[in-house]
């Protein structure tokens, strides 16, 4: 493998995030998320269902060290689902995060706090999983397959990091390195240990972040090692099934153990496949093993993975996992818009899996689609999961919605028309949390083998950075994105320095313009959707990109079913949806387009609609009621002329329930 090609990710030492679209999320993160996540966490939310998360730790602190009392019954009980320990894991990760932009030395009193608790329940050997504390050690790691104990490990490391770069404190760090050592004590390929691995994908990418941070080879082996054993003969999973009487809950499904990812090896799964999150968390996992071990067999698989996806398995929002058997994807060009599952957790699992793709580069790969899917989700399918004031959240995110039908039909009791406080189930509002505070390592990266730097994401910023052999760069980014397509990027050198530069022509942009300190220019190489100029830059130096921006009509490929006539509606890196709010109920009998282009379009930001939106109104028909209350007849349709109004797909919900639709009649 050319590891030339390999760029890395600024972090969030490096980038402060200023963006006028983003900048409320974030700070949305900070002033409610992690507030209301806490009390959540606590059991302090009232209507909303019990963490026991705290709770749990509570109880096994007691039984680690009798000589402590939280309060909790010796009898309680671990409560909630298996996993419970990850959310307080991934509320730390993305607290941790929203530190490196806002000091809080009362939030981080808080998550000492909480990791004091979490020290107190690991074991002497290393151990750390309330569940099997509290109801008996005799069980850890007899299944690996459903049990979610090296899932827990490894968000916990995620959280362990994030805090650790985000303050120095390794307290939460060196007891998850103690867990990480404990399991390599009992897994692995030498005699004697369980020749396992993750059920639930995610201690591979974290143990890649922790070699990247310790460099101790133990780290990228054990990653590598669960990598490259998944799906091995004799399979494991079943073999523990045998072992310790476990149930297989998939004996009856089409996809078996490929569930799990682990019904063939990973050097021959080529689609995505089985539960949509564990999948893009493992290929994720891949990616970054496969980056830094330089392994051009895995490199490729990673590579046929994401262009399955993509290509024939990736809603227009960036959602994934088309259905709700499972929280699977299911076949190629199926992607069903009511009973659609589109977890929020795999739309982030989705960014990561690019971001990762974007550092990997394999061979053959554009550079700019991972951008473009990035922005995809992470305008459209991830923030889609949250309610405005950060207070409710969406487990599923459908892209067409008739709230009867979710109360009456039983195939569509997983959609809901309303975001929820919480959910037993509490995957998705933490994750939302930790990849919105995480924004800026999202943004630029930079290969210092080929002293390239490139903006993927346009976002309001500033890099601090080094390139050159260590000449120092500000990199400062203005932008009203995405509500239109201005962009000025200004250079800040104290010397000048000369390098490559590239910024990403999204895939969506058939037209743009650039000058170079206020001249048009020209001199740049479009190559695989990033525009590259290669020069001495001085102090001062001025990018100014203008992307044109219309309302544009989007087919999906004629082999999409349930798409043949339909149409949506895009403006930049936008998807618009209708709203009953809107434009009354029956949102079926709606039409527009009919042609290449919109006609009557009107585009207009309006400041107090959802916290400020583009608002896009269009002509189009509405098929009329026929007088008389029948079935069927002969009669063709008759349709007025109506004005259509659509809302950014992300926002909706936020206002009334009601119906909701992005794919209508053409």
């Amino acid at each position: 493998m050319d590891k030339t090609r390999h760029h890395k990710f600024f972090g969030l030492k490096d980038v402060s995030v200023s963006d006028s679209f983003w900048k409320p999320f974030l700070d949305r993160v900070r002033t409610q998320v992690i507030p209301y996540q806490w009390d959540a966490l606590n059991d302090k939310v009232p209507g909303a269902e019990p963490s026991y998360s705290m709770r749990n730790f509570k109880l096994a602190a007691q039984i680690t060290h009798p000589e402590l009392d939280y309060g909790v019954p010796a009898d309680a009980g671990h409560g909630g689902f298996i996993f419970q320990d990850s959310d307080f894991a991934k509320w730390v990760e993305a607290a941790a995060y929203t530190l490196f932009w806002h000091p809080d030395p009362e939030l981080e009193k808080i998550i000492d706090g909480g990791i004091e608790l979490v020290c107190q329940a690991q074991q002497e050997d290393g151990y750390l999983n309330t569940h099997f504390i509290i109801k008996g050690l005799e069980k850890r790691f007899t299944n690996l397959k459903d049990a979610h104990e090296l899932y827990c490990f490894g968000h916990f490391l995620e959280a362990a990091i994030a805090y650790y770069e985000a303050t120095g404190k390794r307290k939460l760090l060196d007891a998850i390195i103690r867990y990480a050592e404990c399991i390599e004590s009992c897994i692995g390929k030498e005699e004697g240990k369980l020749r396992g691995y993750p059920g639930h994908e995610i201690a591979e990418m974290a143990l890649v972040r922790l070699y990247e941070i310790t460099k101790d080879e133990r780290h990228l082996r054990l990653a590598k090692y669960f990598i490259d054993e998944r799906g091995q003969s004799p399979l494991y999973f079943a073999e523990e099934n045998r072992l310790h009487n476990n149930n297989f809950y998939w004996h009856d499904s089409h996809f078996q153990y490929q569930y799990y990812q682990a019904g063939r090896p990973v050097r021959e799964q080529f689609a995505g496949e089985g539960h949509a999150v564990r999948a893009v968390y493992l290929y994720s996992g891949m990616a970054d093993t496969a980056r830094l071990t330089g392994d051009d067999e895995l490199s490729l698989v990673c590579k046929k993975i994401w262009d399955n996806i993509v290509n024939r398995q990736l809603y227009i929002t960036g959602a994934i996992g088309q259905s709700s058997y499972g929280e699977s994807f299911s076949y190629d060009y199926d992607l069903p818009n009511d009973t659609v599952y589109g977890e929020t957790c795999a739309s982030i699992g989705l960014a990561f899996f690019a971001q990762r793709m974007a550092s990997l580069l394999p061979a053959g790969c554009p550079q700019g689609v991972f951008g473009d899917v990035m922005e995809k989700t992470l305008y459209n399918g991830i923030i889609s999961g949250m309610s405005l004031d950060g207070k409710a959240f969406f487990y599923v995110n459908p892209l067409e919605v008739i709230p009867e039908a979710c109360e009456k039909d039983r195939r569509m009791r997983h959609v809901k028309a309303e975001r929820q406080k919480w959910f037993s189930c509490a995957c998705c509002p933490p994750n939302l949390a930790r990849i919105i505070a995480s924004l800026g390592s999202y943004i630029h990266s930079y290969n210092g083998e080929e002293n390239t730097l490139i903006t993927h994401l346009y976002i309001g910023s500033e890099l601090n950075c080094m390139v050159d052999m260590g000449k120092i760069l500000s990199l400062k980014t203005e932008t009203n994105y995405p509500w239109d397509g201005e962009v000025k990027i200004k250079f800040s050198l104290k010397e000048s320095a000369g390098f490559k530069y590239g910024f990403r022509i999204p895939a969506w942009c058939k037209n743009f313009t650039l000058s170079l300190n206020g001249k048009n220019f020209s001199g740049y190489n479009l190559s695989n959707g990033i525009a590259y100029i290669e020069r001495e830059w001085a102090d001062g130096d001025t990018i100014s990109l203008m992307l044109d921006m219309p309302a544009v009509f989007i087919r999906s490929n004629p082999r999409v079913r349930v798409n043949s006539g339909k149409i949506a509606l895009m403006r930049g890196p936008i998807v618009y949806c209708l709203e009953e709010i809107d434009n009354g109920n029956d949102l079926h009998k709606l039409s527009g387009g009919g042609r290449k282009e919109p006609t009557g379009v009107k585009i207009s930001y309006e400041k107090d609609l959802l916290e400020g939106v583009n608002r896009i109104s269009l002509t189009g028909k509405r098929i009329k009621d026929w007088n008389e209350d029948l079935l069927y007849d002969t009669e063709e349709p008759v349709t007025e002329e109506r004005e259509l109004i659509f809302i950014p797909y992300y926002a909706w919900a936020n206002r009334k329930t009601g119906e909701m639709r992005v794919w209508f009649n053409e």
